[in-house]
């Protein structure tokens, strides 16, 4: 187990040390961080000073060594747009994009499993089919025009939710949540049904067919025949069986739902890390887009990570592999 974790951690570090190269990059090809700080009409003494105050006319592998160690500190500099260090930035839209990605993963979970069980359970039934199609919209239908059509329904036609921001929220420090607050769940209701949609149709058929898999394995004949109930076999045994694979998916769309907010936040303008890095993309912003490109890259191996390490507690054949192994 040690030895697992270990090999695992060796592997998060030398991905987040290539990710961080790539956002190094940005710094270097995309745009000149002086002349967005100084302006065209700037002397050249100006740009030599501001240069070696920021240390680009070091070597280029000093100066990824001095990214790197800031990086780990959660340093990238200041805001070429707006002048602010982009940690505060990061740490301002984090907790709003977070909330909508814990929202959109709880939704996704508790509703897409159940509707998984029973398609692989009810086949043929009417309801089960509507199921599949209503799945199949999902996976189909574009994020951005899933949130405009709920906006046109739910916010337009029938006012039942509002179209964009994050509603009242609470402040607990640097901190900020809206779900202590009656608006704020409001708000967070149209956006998170749309981040959710995809993830929740992938998990219903990820879990029907696996269910299915499961259901003609020969430990369910076994279990049949020594008498079982159908409720002891179909969650005791086949859903339990189909946890693994959920897991992994469940584990890596939970870092898509914080990757991959940009398009749902832009169409709700929610304040978060999606609508930050697509202003960042337009004003070219590198050290925003640089810190965000980190930030998602330690996310995901944080989850991979996290994922791997709960293949033991919930397969036991895993653990029972690694000891024959050694």
């Amino acid at each position: 187990m040690i030895a697992f974790v270990l090999r695992r951690l060796i592997q998060a570090v030398i991905v987040m040390i290539a990710v961080a190269f790539i956002a190094f990059l940005l710094f270097q090809y995309v745009g000149d961080p002086v002349v967005f700080l100084l302006g065209q009409d700037a002397k050249p003494e100006q740009i030599r000073e501001l240069r070696a105050a920021l240390g680009l006319d070091q070597p280029f592998f000093v100066q990824f060594w001095h990214f790197l160690v800031n990086a780990a500190q959660g340093e990238f500099g200041l805001s070429l747009r707006q002048g602010a260090k982009v940690s505060r930035l990061i740490g301002e839209r984090f907790p709003a994009t977070l909330e909508l990605a814990l929202v959109a993963a709880v939704l996704a979970l508790f509703i897409g499993i159940p509707m998984g069980v029973y398609t692989a359970l009810r086949r043929g039934t009417f309801l089960s089919q509507v199921f599949m199609t209503v799945s199949l919209l999902g996976v189909s239908l574009p994020t951005f025009l899933i949130g405009i059509l709920l906006i046109l329904v739910f916010a337009v036609t029938l006012g039942w939710f509002p179209s964009f921001g994050r509603g009242e929220t609470v402040q607990f420090g640097w901190w900020s949540t809206g779900l202590l607050r009656a608006d704020g769940w409001h708000h967070i209701v149209l956006p998170a049904v749309t981040l959710a949609i995809f993830q929740l149709t992938l998990i219903m058929r990820l879990v029907r067919a696996e269910m299915l898999e499961v259901l003609r394995t020969d430990y369910i004949k076994f279990a049949r025949a020594r008498g079982l109930t159908n409720r002891a076999i179909h969650f005791g045994h086949a859903l339990k069986n189909t946890l693994v694979p959920v897991m992994t998916i469940t584990g890596l769309q939970l870092g898509g739902l914080i990757a991959f907010a940009i398009i749902t936040e832009s169409v709700f303008q929610w304040p978060g890390m999606g609508l930050l890095f697509i202003q960042a993309v337009t004003f070219a912003d590198v050290p925003v887009m640089a810190a965000y490109l980190c930030l998602i890259a330690l996310i995901f191996v944080v989850i991979n990570l996290v994922v791997d390490l709960l293949y033991f507690v919930v397969d036991p054949r895993l653990r029972v592999g690694k000891a024959g192994g050694h």
